[in-house]
């Protein structure tokens, strides 16, 4: 069976990240299931238009010391969240998140890790003319180069180097969550 065309050995990758995931992360093993159910649905889960939930690719963008995040203070949700975006037909969740941090940014010399960092699944309020949806975002960590002076997009009101020990107490859970995955990594 295919997905609008799609043969399933494309999506073979993700699939083998989300169950590696769930192997270094078992208290997470619901949230990947879910991440499976809509990788095997019938409708391409890696397109916007599929209005019940689509595959986004975020970046957890650390600077050469690994003590700071670069957060974008998003200007159509109007919060501080990590960069990232909709796949928009990539099947590479960690290229698109490399592709939308250097987008967001202007950084280059970005590295990607292959490996999931996190997994999120967040509801998106109705704007306009698109429809509340699921965003179940596979992140990545991704680190800079030498440069680590930004430029800010027009998908941004801001963009900021911050500190990664406060998100881990001060932030929402979704940040709390992936700065005390940082943490713990670098003990």
């Amino acid at each position: 069976m295919t997905v609008q065309g799609v043969q399933p050995l494309a999506n073979e990758p993700l699939r083998t990240a989300l169950r590696e995931y769930a192997g270094r992360l078992p208290a997470e093993a619901a949230l990947v299931e879910a991440f499976l159910e809509l990788l095997d649905g019938p409708e391409d889960p890696f397109v916007r238009q599929r209005d019940a939930g689509h595959f986004t690719g975020s970046a957890w963008l650390v600077d050469r010391r690994g003590e700071r995040v670069l957060l974008t203070h998003h200007r159509k949700l109007d919060r501080w969240l990590q960069l990232g975006g909709h796949a928009d037909g990539d099947r590479d969740l960690a290229g698109v998140a490399l592709k939308e941090a250097e987008e967001e940014s202007g950084l280059t010399g970005l590295r990607v890790e292959p490996a999931i960092f996190d997994l999120d699944r967040h509801w998106i309020p109705a704007r306009a003319d698109v429809p509340g949806h699921w965003h179940y975002d596979a992140r990545y960590v991704l680190h800079a180069g030498d440069d680590e002076n930004f430029v800010v997009s027009d998908e941004s009101h801001a963009l900021a180097w911050r500190e990664i020990a406060p998100i881990a107490r001060d932030a929402d859970e979704s940040m709390r969550r992936m700065a005390a995955k940082w943490l713990q990594r670098r003990r």
